[in-house]
């Protein structure tokens, strides 16, 4: 039983973990094993990784998997492809166009119209002057007016057409950009199935695991207080969007601020020696290639040619190439299957001749630049090398010579002479000694097995180029275009935010989230916070009071940056910026001016003179603060000064009053030197009255930068 028709287990998509750029997704499957062991499982994206997958049993004892790998099949669909917007956007666009020809051809009318001009007869040398017909000039003056009066109407209503139908093809088209990739946009159903082979017997449970790009997330949150209450509310929410290919319905989702794409293996770290040079040592674990390793593609060198007939490009035999003499139709050889899938042509054996123009041999077609070309000739390899046919991914097999000709082909054919008769120069000769592997072929973890239609001796070998799959390519580059969304108001990249650090954060339920490229918003869960509403003024800079919260982050996992709507009781106050909040650490979310607490500040200078003979300048700054609560409940308001602060030792500032200076590092925020605070509780309908100053002394013959008198 081969892998195609192996037993098919469906898979449903149980969780996704979505990462800074990228997602983790986990199907299951269940089924009893077959006797051979063969499974496969079906569902998977067209954009996954395929170095990516990985498999588990976990719901069996005594059955475990011993290979998995990916393969990909098209068939055409049984039933018309759920293209309904894509039919609707080529609807609009042909009305488009059939309103923009009406309008076009409205504009055309109006010209002709507007050249209507009376023209009189060629007047003779001879003929005497003649009247002008004032009437017929005015009547068809009359005419066009009335002509072109009926025009424009008509081309006023073309444009308001033109309007409505460019209106409903930028609707139309922006549904088919924000429509879900999960369904097919063709005729042709591309499936992308996991290939597995379970070693023992009865029913099992597999878990299949695998990455996909196309996928972000950023975190936002909402905040619920009430003015009397210490502790809030405060709701994780994540916006996410997707264009994996597949919809996430009803899966239980995990957030992480991790770098998916960052490699995790161990740094190799070099020895440093310090004497005599050293030959460097061979690496561990590389050996070389085994002796006869072409040997074993004996078989596959020799199997039997194609068809004499050449094929169309959709398969089907045509008539035989000129010279070539009408025979029986051989089977069409099995084409080589390697990894991933795709096969290139088959090279001929070695030393046999390339096939003459018009001959059985070239009757082939060999694909070139996206066609078919029958007179293709094969183009030489490396030098010493087998020829090779031009070849593409999926090419066709190519020619090969007959047995007959491997007996006298013992010696490749001779260099071609370079113009004028010389011969060619020879290639350089390759380095003696044991063949160098490049830092490349030592990742193993890159590696893959080349297939017998390699070329250039790569057959049988390992190395980390994989085949290239234009299609997987394809469907990869759209669903990374993701990244390039904008993103919403305040909102920033987890990892712009968790720079030193990576959490994960699950939801408490399932969610659904289409593959349609847009942010939807996701309920992660709820964090207990502690709050506390102090209110904030510095009135030396503006005297107005502003209403703030305290929040204080009491769990153990950090609060990302982000956007955070906060809601007092059941009035949305505003939408603000949260920033990174630590374990344990606090923060200052600002609430927007306070109508009911007043503030006033008055400063007043009186400068003097003391010491021998007036020696020191003498500024004697006061301050004086009023503050008022209109409010009905008690506040608290912190007021916020700044005193002047120096290095020279002759200059020396005294303060009097009762303010205090904050410690750094005990609030939620860094202070500037020099500040100055006073804490005051105010019961509701009270006022209270702050004073305070310094004194700044300095010698007569010095100044103050700017002047003394300032406040």
């Amino acid at each position: 039983m081969t892998a195609r028709t192996a037993q098919r287990w469906g898979s449903t998509l149980d969780s996704v973990v979505v990462y800074a750029q990228g997602a983790v997704c986990r199907r299951l499957a269940s089924g009893s094993v077959p006797p051979d062991g063969r499974v496969r499982v079906t569902g998977l994206p067209r954009s996954l990784d395929p170095g990516s997958l990985r498999a588990r049993v976990t719901g069996a004892t005594g059955v475990r998997v011993t290979e998995a790998r990916v393969e990909v099949e098209a068939e055409p669909l049984a039933a018309p492809a759920p293209d309904s917007l894509r039919r609707e956007v080529e609807r609009l666009l042909d009305e488009r166009a059939a309103a923009q020809g009406r309008l076009d051809r409205q504009l055309g009318l109006i010209e002709e119209v507007k050249g209507l001009r009376p023209v009189p007869p060629a007047r003779r040398r001879d003929d005497p002057h003649r009247r002008t017909p004032v009437d017929a000039w005015l009547e068809l003056a009359e005419f066009v007016d009335e002509r072109l009066a009926g025009l424009h109407t008509r081309l006023v209503e073309l444009e308001e057409a033109l309007g409505h139908a460019d209106h409903a093809l930028s609707v139309a088209a922006d549904r088919l950009a924000r429509a879900s990739t999960d369904a097919p946009a063709t005729h042709v159903e591309t499936t992308v199935s996991a290939v597995l082979t379970l070693d023992g017997t009865g029913d099992a449970e597999v878990e299949l695991e695998y990455g996909v790009p196309g996928a972000v997330w950023v975190p936002t949150y909402r905040l619920t207080y009430r003015q009397d209450d210490s502790s809030g509310r405060l709701v994780l929410r994540a916006s996410v969007a997707q264009r994996t290919g597949e919809d996430w319905t009803g899966v239980r989702i995990a957030l992480a601020t991790a770098d998916l794409r960052r490699r995790t293996d161990l740094p190799r770290l070099r020895s440093l020696r310090i004497g005599r040079r050293q030959p460097a040592p061979v690496p561990s674990g590389w050996r070389e290639p085994p002796a006869g390793l072409a040997d074993l593609f004996a078989g596959y060198d020799v199997a039997p040619p194609p068809p004499t007939g050449p094929l169309t490009p959709g398969g089907g035999p045509v008539a035989a190439a000129a010279g070539s003499a009408p025979g029986p139709v051989a089977p069409m050889p099995p084409a080589p299957r390697g990894y991933g899938g795709s096969f290139a042509a088959a090279p001929p054996a070695y030393g046999a001749p390339p096939p003459a123009p018009g001959s059985a041999g070239s009757a082939y077609p060999q694909p070139f630049d996206g066609g078919w070309n029958e007179s293709a000739q094969p183009v030489p390899s490396r030098p010493g090398g087998r020829p090779r046919a031009r070849s593409m991914p999926f090419a066709a097999p190519a020619a090969m010579a007959p047995p007959a000709a491997l007996a006298g082909a013992a010696a490749p054919p001779p260099a071609p002479a370079a113009p004028g008769g010389a011969p060619a120069p020879q290639p350089a000769a390759p380095a003696a000694g044991p063949p160098r592997p490049s830092g490349a072929e030592l990742d193993y973890t890159a590696l893959v097995l080349c297939g017998p239609g390699e070329q250039g001796g790569r057959r049988g070998l390992l190395f980390p180029d994989s085949p290239f799959d234009p299609v997987a390519a394809e469907h990869r580059r759209r669903a990374e275009a993701v990244t390039a969304l904008p993103l919403p108001g305040h909102a920033v990249r987890p990892r712009e935010s968790a720079v030193s650090f990576d959490h994960r954060f699950d939801a408490v339920a399932r969610a659904d989230i289409p593959s349609d490229g847009t942010w939807h918003t996701v309920t992660v869960g709820e964090i207990p916070v502690g709050l506390r509403t102090e209110y904030l003024c510095v009135p030396s800079v503006e005297q107005t009071v502003y209403a703030t919260l305290v929040l204080a982050n009491s769990t153990d996992q950090a609060l990302l940056a982000g956007p955070v709507e906060v809601t007092a009781g059941d009035d949305f106050l505003l939408t603000t910026a949260l920033p990174t909040l630590a374990p344990g650490g606090e923060c200052r979310v600002g609430l927007g001016p306070a109508q009911g607490v007043r503030v006033t500040r008055r400063t007043n200078l009186h400068e003097s003179t003391s010491g021998l003979r007036g020696s020191t300048t003498v500024l004697d700054h006061r301050v004086h603060v009023e503050l008022a609560n209109q409010l009905g409940e008690p506040v608290t308001v912190e007021v916020r000064e700044r005193v002047p602060v120096t290095s020279d030792a002759d200059i020396r500032i005294e303060e009097r009053a009762d303010w205090t200076a904050p410690r750094d590092g005990a609030g939620p925020e860094q202070h500037a030197p020099g500040t100055r605070v006073w804490r005051v509780d105010l019961p509701a309908g009270t006022t209270t009255a702050l004073d305070g100053g310094y004194e700044i002394r300095i010698a007569s013959a010095k100044t103050l930068a700017g002047g003394n008198r300032r406040s």
